[in-house]
């Protein structure tokens, strides 16, 4: 099914990231519906080594405020919700359940470095459905590097093993503090047709 101009636009042309929020809650409910939508987005052998903490309190995001970089502590301590975007790289453990046809737990449990690639490509990956997915459901997103993964890794991930990757700022956006759209690369410039 082709989308409409007005579904790319809030996907794509006319979504700008956040850096300013309004007061606005994020349910819990829509925090599950937006995992219910990202999680569907594919990945290899449906691998889905993503792992998301939601920072919701201020409790929270006062444990988290010391891996921020300073540019990003203003911006970040004000949104509703940070998501940790993170990995776990035992994420071959669930394969039996997620991918039945083959033994895929053998393809990564003797070979660390695929799985740490395949763990942190498709968590990536995942972490893009949620941008995409929290758009479609009316947030708005501020993606960001700008933080100290050690940090973030003890402060929230370490019982769980999981692996930090990116932060996502998420809620109901203001147009304040944003820049100008910065310019993209021509298709000529990016691409080759081969």
């Amino acid at each position: 099914m082709l989308l409409d101009d007005s579904a790319l636009d809030t996907l794509f042309r006319a979504a700008r990231t956040k850096n300013a929020w309004t007061d606005r809650l994020v349910s819990d409910e829509t925090l599950h519906a937006l995992y219910d939508i990202l999680k569907f987005g594919p990945t290899s052998a449906n691998c889905s080594p993503a792992r998301f903490v939601f920072i919701r309190t201020q409790e929270a995001r006062e444990k988290l405020k010391p891996a921020l970089n300073p540019g990003n502590i203003e911006k970040t301590m004000s949104a509703p919700v940070t998501v940790i975007v993170a990995h776990d790289p035992l994420f071959y453990e669930h394969l039996p359940r997620l991918f039945p046809h083959a033994d895929a737990r053998a393809w990564f449990s003797g070979n660390p470095d695929l799985a740490e690639e395949t763990a942190m490509r498709n968590g990536t990956l995942q972490g893009g459905y949620l941008i995409m997915a929290a758009r479609a459901l009316g947030l708005d997103v501020g993606p960001m590097s700008g933080f100290d993964k050690d940090k973030v890794d003890r402060a929230f991930l370490a019982d769980h093993g999981w692996k930090s990757n990116f932060l996502i700022n998420l809620g109901y956006g203001v147009a304040e503090d944003m820049f100008p759209r910065s310019p993209r690369l021509d298709f000529e410039e990016a691409c080759r047709l081969v």
